[in-house]
Parts: C-alpha cells; sequence; structure tokens
C-alpha cells in the first residue's frame, strides 16, 4: 500500500471519529439541558435545516429555539445513539444511526415517555471542525404519556 492510500485511510478514520464524537457529544447535551448560542454553534452551521417531531426548521437560530422549548417539557431524560453508519466524501458526510430517547416529563407526575427511531445527519467540514448542516430525527415507535405542548 502506497503512502498517499495509507494517509487518504488515515484521514478518513479521523473524520469518522471526529463526526462519531460530535455526534455523540451533541446527544449527551440534550441531556445536560444548557441551550445557548455557544451550545448550538458548537454542533450545527449557520444554515442548518432541522426535521424534529415537534417541526422543521430552518437556521442555527431557530433549531435553538426548537430544542429550548421541546427540551423544556423534560425534567430529566437520557438520549442514546448507536449503530451509526458515516459516510465521509471530502468535505461532507453523512450519518445514519439509531436513536432511543427517555424522558421524565416536567409535569411533577414523573410519567415517562420513550421514543425510538432513525436520526439522519448531513455534515460539513469547517474551520471549527464537522458541523451538522441537515438533521431528522425519524420516530419509529413511542412509549408512555407524550408531552403536552404548551399553546403557541
Amino acid at each position: 500500500m502506497d503512502t498517499e492510500t495509507i494517509d487518504s485511510r488515515i484521514r478518513d478514520l479521523l473524520d469518522r471519529t471526529e463526526i462519531a464524537d460530535l455526534l455523540d457529544r451533541y446527544l449527551r447535551s440534550l441531556d445536560e439541558g444548557i441551550f445557548d448560542e455557544q451550545w448550538a454553534g458548537t454542533y450545527f452551521t449557520a444554515d442548518v435545516t432541522a426535521e424534529m417531531p415537534i417541526g422543521t426548521v430552518s437556521g442555527r437560530e431557530a433549531v435553538l429555539a426548537s430544542i429550548q422549548r421541546g427540551m423544556a417539557l423534560f425534567d430529566r431524560t437520557v438520549h442514546l445513539g448507536t449503530n451509526a453508519v458515516i459516510e465521509v466524501h471530502g468535505d461532507t458526510a453523512t450519518a445514519r444511526g439509531a436513536q432511543l430517547s427517555t424522558h421524565v416529563l416536567a409535569d411533577g407526575a414523573e410519567d415517562v415517555f420513550v421514543s425510538a427511531g432513525h436520526a439522519d445527519s448531513e455534515l460539513v467540514r469547517t474551520a471549527e471542525g464537522w458541523r451538522i448542516s441537515a438533521s431528522a430525527l425519524r420516530i419509529v415507535w413511542t412509549r408512555g404519556t407524550p408531552p403536552r405542548r404548551p399553546a403557541v
């Protein structure tokens, strides 16, 4: 194997590792509950589009506001991602994995709502590292009491 092929394979492995780390840190951050502009800039491009169970939004500020509203419905959460298949194509990439999310509702009743589905992400390499430019969480099944969304 020539040096150029080895260098290319090492770059691919590093990119996949960085993307997997970004996606893992993103899911863990949902459970930590600190959602501000710095948080949003750590994970998303300025022009991100996100399809979430509570709606589709475009732009980092809109994603931040949507996540703040959605996560306020829960007292505690645990988000697990697994089986991610990451494909890197130069400075862009795609990732698809399974996501299992357990939520304790914020209504004080201690009811639990669980959802599972597939998380699809498009990513781009930026000067700050990999960022999510598009995402879609498609729920396959749920169990338990869903949260009541406040009237907007």
